[in-house]
């Protein structure tokens, strides 16, 4: 294994792993509140236009990446659009404290 390869293959576990506590925030308070439609739309068109770039590359580290980015990016989309209009999900008034919420 060279260089380039065990340095894009740390960087993917980084990228994701700093990804992860976003999405598991998303998950269980079910605000993306701080998200636009205007955003998650463009970031999933963007997605899927890189796909043509990084699937025409040799297998490696970064079509893991993209492909973690590409389902975090939908996962998000699909949240924004099920929450925002499901007047039921159990999602905290603002300037509530949830007890089981990061300070």
């Amino acid at each position: 294994m060279n260089v380039s390869v065990l340095a894009g293959m740390v960087s993917t576990i980084l990228f994701a792993t700093s990804y992860l506590p976003m999405l598991v925030k998303a998950l269980r308070t079910k605000d993306l509140d701080s998200y636009s439609l205007g955003y998650l739309a463009l970031s999933n068109v963007a997605n899927a236009v890189h796909s043509v770039y990084v699937f025409s590359l040799p297998l490696g580290p970064i079509w893991l990446l993209h492909c973690f980015y590409v389902v975090a990016s939908a996962l998000l989309l699909i949240w924004f659009l099920r929450f925002r209009s499901d007047p039921t999900a159990a999602r905290p008034a603002h300037g509530v404290h949830d007890p089981l919420s990061a300070p």
